[in-house]
């Protein structure tokens, strides 16, 4: 067995033992871009990535590659583009949840390939930290805290700032009967958020100290039958908007199923419970996580497939809006794997596109979303039609595709409107504002981004708010008012980021609009603490076309490698809006 070990001092491994390591360090960063890039790389870009100062770029990317086939001992890395198919007996060593290294810790090459590989090392971090959290969150739902705990710990210890680590590791403590520890990390949370971000936790994290996700407030009706009601009040409540009552219910309904062994009864109930802490209650995320493993334990066990797709597809939305990719597209594939009418396939493939377009992958999320409105239609789920048009809409919008988004966006509108559905109203209202704004009917899009800010307010969704005060924001620099146009962009990134289960996207959205719109006032002061914060995101989230814009920023500001970085980043992001953007001359910045 040939480990290659990518985390903290890079090494190769036979058997646990170590060979001589490739001489260089480009043949480092040669064997670490091959083996992490999102497809095959050609020459062309490796020889420009690695070996644009050499006198042959080619004839050193050549000797390169055969010294990583002579450490490695096998008929590696041949052909353009370059196959980095490892053979059976190797693996790469990227878990690391017990390693505080990065990834080929204390390398620098050139600015190219560090901001690649600064990129890389944010999003291997947070995939470690997302397993951890996902193994404690698991724990939890198997009702074993005490495996749970060290998972969390670590979690904490990865990323102290991000609430839901705490709160996971909150509940793990609390279920084991250690409220004092409990307490204390709560208490130590608190401090390290008021510190550090000035910010205070959500009730959810002390909250986590004192009660099990199921337990009502009080004692249930006895039997079966109270149980489907409080589960079918439940739900009627909070599609109603009655979200503390819906939830007593489903908690009512949790507790009266699991004192009769009902474990069919028990998963619905569950999984009711969770998608209305995700859905309807804002900073419940991870409740709701722990939740909806719970649930599909219980609905696999009593072979109800319909509720573990449920299940796995929620689970699945929760990471898409925290930017966790790879943890979203493990539980989206379980649920597509189970997955038999169109009703349960269309709402899958929505959450993928979703997660696709996030992640800059168009192809890919065209397909899905396509895939999911035909399905959607066909079975009559309205809704979700609207839903995943009004993705489709965004991602043309993105592109610069005007006439095609504003045929998605319209029919979007079209549905809402026959459906009533008022709390998605303000989404796709602020989405075809923009495509007004971009038209010059500034009247349009005043009416739709106005309306579509009160009422977001109204339903108190960070998301709609963050949203509408964007383009409020692009209206009034339109507008030629500077001072307005500053105001709303800051209002739209307080709004969008107040809560701790936020849709990071949307966040890195707002941040790169308010960014430009800032050096487009020669506010470099301004632009350059929401640049290091974009960077930071859109890297740790996998938001691959907004780091491709973040250094697009950092070119305007005057760094004279970003745009090369920038360019090189750009390959895996197919949006044809970006290259007017990325062909400007290297020396034209400001």
């Amino acid at each position: 067995m040939v480990t290659i070990r990518l985390l903290g001092p890079p090494a190769v491994e036979k058997d646990g033992r170590p060979v001589r390591a490739p001489r260089g360090r480009k043949a480092w960063a040669l064997l670490c871009y091959l083996l992490l890039a999102d497809r095959p790389p050609g020459r062309r870009h490796l020889a420009e990535l690695l070996f644009a100062d050499a006198a042959d770029p080619l004839g050193a990317l050549r000797w390169t590659l055969a010294e990583l086939r002579r450490v490695l001992g096998t008929d590696l890395f041949k052909g353009d583009p370059v196959d980095r198919t490892l053979p059976a007996g190797y693996e790469v060593d990227l878990h690391g949840e017990d390693s505080d290294g990065d990834l080929l810790e204390g390398f620098e090459i050139d600015a190219a390939f560090d901001a690649w590989l600064l990129v890389e090392r944010h999003r291997v971090a947070a995939a470690i930290e997302a397993r951890l959290r996902a193994a404690a969150a698991a724990a939890l739902a198997a009702n074993r805290p005490g495996d749970a705990v060290p998972y969390a710990a670590r979690a904490v210890a990865r990323n102290p700032l991000e609430q839901g680590n705490h709160e996971l590791l909150v509940r793990g403590l609390a279920m084991t009967g250690d409220r004092a520890a409990a307490e204390r990390q709560v208490a130590a949370c608190t401090d390290l958020l008021r510190r550090e971000l000035g910010t205070e936790p959500s009730p959810a994290l002390r909250e986590a100290a004192t009660l099990s996700s199921a337990s009502p407030s009080i004692l249930p009706l006895r039997g079966r039958a109270a149980a489907q009601s409080q589960l079918d009040a439940g739900r009627a409540a909070i599609a109603a908007g009655a979200v503390d009552a819906g939830l007593e219910c489903l908690r009512r309904a949790v507790a009266e199923a699991a004192s009769f062994g009902d474990a069919a009864l028990r998963g619905r109930a569950l999984a009711a419970l969770g998608g209305a802490l995700v859905h309807a209650v804002r900073g419940r995320d991870e409740e709701g996580a722990v939740v909806l493993q719970e649930a599909i334990g219980h609905a696999t066990r009593a072979g109800d497939r319909a509720t573990a797709v449920t299940a796995h597809r929620e689970l699945g939305f929760v990471e898409v809006q925290a930017g966790r990719r790879a943890t979203a597209e493990s539980w989206l594939a379980r649920a597509t794997a189970d997955a038999e009418t169109d009703d349960e396939l269309a709402a899958i493939l929505g959450v993928r596109g979703m997660n696709a377009s996030d992640s800059g992958d168009y192809a890919r999320a065209f397909d899905h979303l396509d895939d999911s409105v035909t399905r959607a239609a066909r079975c009559g789920d309205h809704r979700q039609h609207a839903w995943s048009l009004s993705l489709l809409g965004r991602a043309h919008l993105l592109r610069g595709e005007r006439a095609q988004a504003a045929a998605a966006l319209d029919a979007t509108l079209a549905l809402v409107h026959d459906q009533r559905w008022i709390a998605f109203l303000p989404w796709p209202q602020s989405l075809r504002a923009e495509l007004d704004l971009a038209a010059g009917d500034l009247a349009a899009a005043a009416d739709g981004l106005e309306h579509a800010w009160a009422l977001g307010c109204q339903l108190g969704d960070p998301c709609w708010e963050g949203m509408a005060a964007r383009g409020l924001g692009l209206l009034h620099a339109e507008k030629g008012e500077p001072g307005e146009a500053a105001r709303w962009l800051d209002v739209a990134a307080s709004r969008c980021s107040r809560v701790t289960d936020r849709y990071q996207w949307v966040h890195a959205h707002v941040l790169d609009t308010a960014i430009g719109a800032a050096l487009d006032r020669d506010e470099p002061g301004r632009a350059e603490p929401m640049l290091a914060a974009l960077s930071a995101l859109a890297a740790r989230c996998d938001l691959r076309e907004l780091v491709v814009r973040a250094h697009l920023h950092r070119h305007r500001l005057g760094d004279r490698g970003a745009l090369r970085a920038a360019r090189l980043l750009a390959v895996d992001v197919d949006n044809p809006a970006l290259t007017p953007l990325l062909s400007v001359s290297p020396d034209r910045t400001g």
